[in-house]
């Protein structure tokens, strides 16, 4: 029998209500993009990562210290009012085997359930066409759509307060849908956004910053006190790209255990 999913988060980390953001990977790379937005934006710290034995054998490197492909961070954003909400934001580029996104998914969300965490958000894109991971019939034909799923009214509501409209139809795979089916059966509050992206799915795809943009507007209505300013993401949309770009060149998800150095990498 496999072993289930371990989660090591640092002692002291306390995350009672905070919103846990799930960035794994997307179309374009939205959910990379946005990941490193926050991170650097919200001053995010390392606090942990997911072991299994069936996650790719490979670590990320950062200033000469090795990072777990699926990584946590956690902050309480810096603002100009008294309190400003926790964060703890979940990255991973690295493809979860099928086999492993339901244990994955369910780990998360005990987790959550045990640290007091409030709602979940899956940060995730779209592209029509054949061969991708969601289908999505939206009625907004302009290539600028942004949807939002709700597992709960609750969630729903707070897609409504963010403009977010909810998709009427479609199917959504990868993560992102086993988080949003599970959250439903528990009935825990988790909502998803999901923007059209020009790019493709996987290494040879294209980084869409503009796109990842759209997300964080949206992230700007649930943190208004931070104030997401989304222009300095799109000013810094070819450096952000050419980081992507390198470390998808990483290929975390091949086999072999020989991965070739970059010059940088985000954390």
């Amino acid at each position: 029998m496999s072993p289930d999913p371990v989660i090591d988060i640092d002692d002291e980390t306390n995350a009672s209500g905070a919103l846990v953001i799930n960035c794994f990977p997307s179309v374009g790379f939205v959910s990379s993009i946005v990941a490193h937005f926050l991170v650097d934006k919200l001053g995010l710290e390392l606090i942990g990562g997911v072991r299994h034995p069936g996650l790719p054998p490979v670590c990320l490197v950062q200033d000469g210290m090795p990072l777990p492909p699926m990584r946590f961070y956690g902050g309480e954003p810096i603002c100009t009012v008294d309190r400003c909400d926790k964060v703890i934001l979940i990255a991973s580029e690295i493809q979860i085997s099928p086999e492993l996104k339901l244990p994955i998914a369910s780990k998360i969300l005990d987790w959550m359930g045990e640290s007091g965490a409030s709602t979940s958000i899956m940060i995730d894109s779209y592209a029509h066409g054949e061969g991708q991971k969601h289908s999505i019939f939206d009625e907004d034909q302009s290539p600028d759509s942004v949807v939002g799923i709700g597992s709960t009214e609750a969630a729903k509501e707070i897609l409504s307060q963010i403009d977010a409209p909810l998709l009427k139809q479609g199917v959504v795979g990868g993560m992102t849908g086993v988080m949003l089916g599970e959250s439903r059966r528990r009935r825990v509050d988790s909502l998803a956004i999901l923007a059209e992206s020009g790019g493709e799915f996987g290494g040879g795809g294209i980084p869409d910053a503009r796109a990842a943009a759209r997300i964080i507007e949206c992230l700007d209505g649930l943190l208004p006190a931070v104030q997401l300013d989304p222009e300095p993401l799109l000013e810094e949309a070819q450096r952000i790209e050419a980081q992507i770009r390198e470390m998808m060149a990483l290929s975390l998800n091949s086999e072999n255990d020989v991965v070739s150095p970059p010059s940088t990498m985000y954390g």
